[in-house]
């Protein structure tokens, strides 16, 4: 049994159990609370589309857009108060807020005055909550769990939210045909209370202030935009999310069109549909370790994107009701797959200083693609019909699963995200102030005639490196009289984002990088560098002590 230290914080444990992290009591309290929000989150969902069904496809698909669409518009700044304010409050802020939206949303339903219009922009509203916490919810796991039960962490999340998806849209259904859409608003509603009520009960351990703390909104929010257009492996998990989230938007913007119009279900049915889907993903969340071993992690989304598009590829031409049921099945499991699998690779490749800001991007590309898919599915299927709809996105499906031929994961080898402080600190005349700037970092290298071209491909290793953790321009140039003599200039916006670059920046992979040019030099030279600063806005350099004025 693990322990834990007197605010609830994690102490180290060896246990590597699946289950080991509910042995924190702050992660289980949430985990419990998350899941029933999460069960009225689901309710909330079948309730609001059903409402629509008889509306026309296009609206019953706008649920979708409106829930997915705030974090499109708001996850990137979400992601820089997640790094510059305590994620606590953050958290606090966004239950209170979803909780009141959620009364008026119970209150219009019972009073009959729930149009269409109000419906999608409370929903939009719920939306604009979710997308203030997500980066937050993601960044304060490792405060709850040793990092080394981060995976674990992680799964049980992906566990919690199919458990709900198994109960809470087939509780829904129910209640609405029995009760009406009011009592589900209700509840949802009042599940936003237990998570308020864990957050309010724990004390956040305290830690030191992170340098985005320090930054000033648009220059955070730029160097989290500047890392994730550095770094190949996350840009590449961004890809991979592109390429397969509208295929599978499809089958979640089109379920209550299928339940309704081609299986004849009412509510309760619709909501047993998504219950086979948490089943078969709560199933799916316990196999993925073996399918992991067996496939490695592109074999897994090669074969879910297959899965989804065999799936949408029967329920477009079969309308039998237990053979739907049985067939969402795999849907689940292959859900659940390719989400756990990109999660897994983005938190992996993402430092401490910018993790909310990269979840942030991440979290944007994944509910924008449902966002913006599923209206479109919504039109095909009032152009061509449902049938046509569902065989497009088995198409969309397939060409996911073939893109992996040019585009896959990269592996994780060699890869290191700890933080490496191993440049010392700038020797300098005057004490900039952390707004001075810009500065001009140059570094000379001396190489050996026969190294130049290994040092060449080295240094582009070192290029992303540096614009990933500051760097607003980079050049190597070759002086004209010293072949090997190389300069290396890069321009940083402040002093104060420099110096974050020496201290809280830095990672075991960036110091990789400069070893392996470095290895390269001419023995018994060492880089040499500078600092300058603009001389008609940076620092003035006092005079020596007895200098005449």
């Amino acid at each position: 049994m693990s322990a834990t230290t007197p605010t609830g914080s994690p102490t180290r444990t060896t246990s590597d159990s699946a289950w080991a992290p509910l042995a924190r009591p702050v992660f289980r309290a949430l985990w419990i609370a998350q899941f029933v929000s999460n069960i009225g989150t689901w309710m909330q969902t079948v309730g609001a589309q059903w409402l629509l069904v008889g509306h026309g496809a296009t609206l019953v698909t706008l649920v979708q857009t409106a829930s997915s669409l705030p974090v499109v518009l708001l996850a990137l700044p979400s992601g820089v108060l997640a790094d510059r304010f305590d994620r606590r409050g953050l958290l606090l802020v966004a239950q209170f807020a979803m909780f009141a939206v959620s009364v008026v949303l119970t209150v219009l339903a019972f009073a009959d005055a729930l149009s269409p219009a109000p419906l999608l922009a409370l929903t939009f509203l719920l939306g604009c909550g979710t997308a203030l916490m997500g980066p937050s919810w993601q960044a304060i796991q490792p405060e709850l769990v040793d990092r080394e039960q981060l995976g674990q962490a992680s799964a049980l999340g992906a566990v919690n939210m199919n458990l709900a998806r198994a109960v809470g849209p087939a509780l829904g259904g129910v209640v609405v045909a029995a009760a009406g859409a009011g009592w589900v608003f209700g509840f949802n509603a009042v599940s936003f209370l237990g998570i308020a009520a864990v957050l309010l009960v724990w004390r956040r351990p305290r830690t030191t202030v992170p340098t985005a703390e320090r930054e000033r909104l648009l220059t955070a929010l730029y160097a989290g935009r500047r890392y994730v257009w550095n770094a190949p492996g996350v840009r590449r998990v961004l890809l991979r999310t592109a390429l397969f989230i509208p295929g599978a938007a499809a089958l979640w913007s089109l379920l209550p069109l299928i339940a309704a119009d081609s299986l004849g279900m009412g509510s309760g049915g619709y909501g047993l549909l998504l219950g086979a889907v948490g089943v078969g993903a709560v199933a799916g969340a316990f196999a993925l370790p073996w399918l992991r071993r067996r496939l490695g992690i592109n074999g897994v989304l090669a074969a879910g994107a297959v899965m989804f598009a065999l799936v949408l590829a029967v329920l477009a031409t079969v309308h039998v009701t237990w053979l739907a049921v049985l067939v969402l099945l795999p849907a689940g499991l292959a859900w659940i797959g390719v989400l756990s699998t990109l999660n897994a690779a983005i938190q992996t490749r993402l430092p401490g200083w910018v993790r909310a800001r990269g979840l942030a991007v991440y979290l944007l590309v994944f509910q924008g693609g449902q966002a913006l898919a599923a209206p479109l599915w919504g039109a095909l299927v009032q152009w061509l019909g449902l049938t046509a709809a569902l065989l497009t996105g088995t198409a969309v499906m397939l060409l996911s699963a073939l893109t992996l031929l040019r585009w896959k994961l990269y592996g994780t080898e060699g890869l290191d995200p700890t933080l490496s402080d191993h440049w010392p600190t700038p020797p300098l005349v005057f004490v900039p102030g952390p707004l001075d700037g810009p500065v001009l970092v140059s570094v000379v290298y001396r190489v050996g005639p026969d190294d130049c071209g290994a040092f060449l491909d080295a240094m582009d290793d070192v290029a992303r490196s540096r614009r990933r953790t500051g760097a607003l321009t980079w050049g190597l140039f070759q002086d004209g009289n010293a072949p090997g003599r190389f300069i290396e200039n890069y321009l940083v916006g402040s002093w104060g984002e420099h110096l974050a670059q020496h201290h809280s920046r830095l990672t075991g992979t960036d110091r990789r990088f400069e070893d392996r040019a470095r290895a390269l030099l001419l023995p018994g030279t060492t880089p040499e560098v500078t600092h300058a600063f603009d001389a008609s806005v940076g620092p003035t350099v006092p005079r020596p002590e007895g200098a005449s004025s």
